[in-house]
């Protein structure tokens, strides 16, 4: 199986359905798995194939959606086990440290997620990159293990079947999921280098006016 445009991507989906032939529906949990902790990795190509696997009876559908949802809740224990391993100490420590980044920007952060982390980790299980990072901030705040698992199972759940069904469905043109997933994928790293590109001017101008303030006091 090759993608249609013979891009990079051919050989992951290769090495995805060679593991799938391998060891059947667990070797698209740990194919997700994996994509959790190194977000370049598409699920929005991954999963697809898991529901053409799955139409074409190398398992059954449940299996899919089971061991698919069992990957990503295993794949965001881990990094959520990083952020407590790192928790608000040293990632203090690493903020002081870090030009432009101040350690009052963590603590709004945590307490903003304080207030809205179970909904960041539902709706975030659903978007491009922040599907994998929003577990980090919850394992450094300590968000209690129960509710981040059933949060995690629940959004991971919702965004694993919709491609898993679409490539179930779709069967040899799993590919179209794939491309319109990835115009969704774009605008979200380009919202975010906004973001970011918003931040750091508007955190310069603010440290260049400091000196200013100061004279003027």
């Amino acid at each position: 199986m090759t993608t249609p445009d013979g891009s990079w991507l051919t050989a992951l989906v290769d090495g995805v359905v060679g593991l799938m032939h391998l060891i059947g529906a667990p070797g698209a949990g740990l194919a997700i798995a994996l994509e959790n902790l190194f977000p370049p990795l598409p699920s929005e190509a991954i999963l697809p194939m898991a529901g053409l696997a799955a139409a074409r009876g190398s398992f059954s559908l449940a299996e899919a959606l089971f061991w698919t949802t069992a990957g990503s809740v295993v794949g965001a224990f881990a990094l959520y086990g990083i952020g407590a391993w790192l928790g608000l100490p040293r990632l203090r420590a690493v903020v002081r440290r870090m030009p432009l980044l101040d350690v009052q920007d963590v603590d709004r952060t945590v307490a903003w997620f304080h207030r809205h982390g179970g909904k960041a980790v539902f709706f975030g299980r659903m978007l491009p990159i922040f599907r994998s990072l929003i577990s980090i901030p919850a394992g450094v705040t300590r968000m209690p293990l129960v509710r981040f698992g059933l949060l995690t199972l629940a959004g991971s759940f919702l965004w694993n079947a919709v491609f898993v069904l679409s490539g179930y469905l779709l069967g040899e043109q799993w590919h179209i999921v794939e491309e319109h997933a990835g115009i969704v994928q774009y605008a979200v790293i380009v919202a975010v280098a906004g973001a970011l590109i918003w931040f750091t001017v508007a955190r310069v101008r603010q440290l260049r006016g400091r000196p200013a303030d100061s004279d003027a006091a």
